[in-house]
């Protein structure tokens, strides 16, 4: 049956200008992952050097997680938000030094150049840690609790409609205006997102214990998310399997020398499952799921890694991007069924933790796995990394699948 309650959902002024910035922001984001990408690995021509990127981030990033749960849960969420993406703004316009004057005026080396952009990646994980819970935190105290998986899966179409264009768009733009110009457009998206904003209205603490303290906050929301069996397998599952799914990190490497398509092909091919997976997540808002959750995200993970085992395989890029976009909407459906189950079991005033310990576990699976994909690829060449990744990726759903059956006898 097809609903028509997602436009409902939009009809929200202060949840569509949130959607709307969310949009702008996560196409900056994206944008400026297809350029570090490609980047890294002209400079390198290196594997591994795709995989520091990820590790740079990651770094930060889940050290910071926790205490930012803490600080989300006990904040004004408007102006934390504000000051996250004006940070980010900062720190990328810094990239512009050494991809405007780094070899002419700078005289930096490659190498050099390379190390610059891993510390300007490194300072934006501590941003990362913060930016990524507040959004979804703040959505349960606009819609109600009945709109709520509306309002998730309109977030994660919105999320993945900007990953498809910004991918799309980082690969269009290196090859007309190169890494200065690209760079420009990223911080001009990340300002304009900021003006949506700030019609937001403030959204303070939902926590009436104010003198509670950092340990004991974050105490509370990993015990919580320890006693949540379904919480803590979809979490684990998402980690593990996209841990070793990974396979975007390799693209460039595949569109350089495997495929040999150049920019524009590779900005395609790096959009792929993120068109997949928009495509299936604007079908679930309106032809939502609403039985045996539980067994469909076990059923999609493991079809996500038969995917990827297949994309390793491939030698022709019409191929590649059919098994990426595959990959993509299996992904997509485990993506609304693992964000509906953290969203609905969780309380207003742990759920700035809950989702900074959900944060860790994305940022462990994308950019660790980035890392791991670096690491497989230097040890095991790219192809077989990739082929590797996939392989682990069903076994990990076997093995969720067997230990927890709460998450797969899940239904909501």
């Amino acid at each position: 049956m097809i609903s028509m309650k997602p436009l409902q959902t939009l009809q929200i002024p202060e949840f569509r200008n949130l959607m709307t910035g969310r949009f702008f922001l996560v196409l900056s984001f994206r944008m400026l992952a297809t350029l570090m990408g490609w980047w890294i690995y002209k400079l390198t021509k290196d594997p591994f050097a795709i995989g520091l990127i990820g590790l740079s981030e990651v770094i930060p990033a889940v050290s910071t997680a926790l205490y930012a749960g803490h600080v989300i849960d006990n904040s004004e969420k408007k102006r934390l938000l504000l000051t996250c993406n004006y940070a980010y703004v900062f720190l990328i316009s810094l990239l512009l030094l050494p991809a405007l004057f780094g070899h002419n005026l700078m005289h930096l080396s490659n190498v050099q150049i390379s190390y610059f952009i891993y510390g300007v990646i490194f300072f934006t994980g501590f941003c990362r840690a913060f930016i990524g819970p507040i959004i979804p935190s703040m959505i349960p105290k606009i819609v109600s609790r009945a709109e709520l998986p509306n309002a998730i899966t309109l977030n994660q179409a919105t999320f993945l409609t900007a990953s498809v264009f910004g991918h799309a768009l980082g690969g269009f733009l290196i090859h007309w205006i190169d890494i200065s110009g690209t760079i420009m457009v990223v911080v001009g998206l990340m300002i304009f997102s900021s003006l949506f904003f700030w019609f937001l209205e403030k959204h303070p603490s939902e926590n009436t214990e104010s003198e509670i303290g950092v340990v004991q906050s974050m105490r509370e929301g990993l015990a919580y998310i320890y006693k949540t069996k379904e919480i803590l397998g979809a979490l684990f599952l998402d980690m593990f399997a996209v841990l070793f799914g990974g396979a975007v990190a390799m693209i460039p490497v595949f569109a350089t020398d495997i495929l040999k398509v150049g920019a524009e092909g590779f900005g395609l091919l790096n959009a792929a499952a993120d068109i997949g997976s928009m495509c299936i997540i604007i079908t679930l808002a309106f032809v939502p799921l609403t039985k045996n959750q539980g067994k469909i995200l076990l059923v999609a993970v493991a079809g996500f890694g038969l995917c990827i085992i297949g994309f390793g395989l491939s030698e022709l890029y019409w191929l590649s991007f059919i098994l990426l976009v595959f990959s993509g909407m299996l992904d997509g459906i485990s993506v609304v069924i693992r964000g509906t189950i953290v969203q609905l079991k969780t309380p207003d005033y742990l759920r700035g933790r809950v989702l900074s310990v959900n944060s860790i576990f994305i940022m462990s699976s994308n950019e660790m796995g980035q890392f791991e994909s670096g690491v497989a690829a230097k040890l095991l060449g790219v192809v077989r990394s990739v082929i590797f990744g996939g392989t682990m990726t069903v076994l990990i759903a076997a093995v969720v699948a067997a230990k927890v059956p709460k998450l797969r006898k899940m239904n909501y």
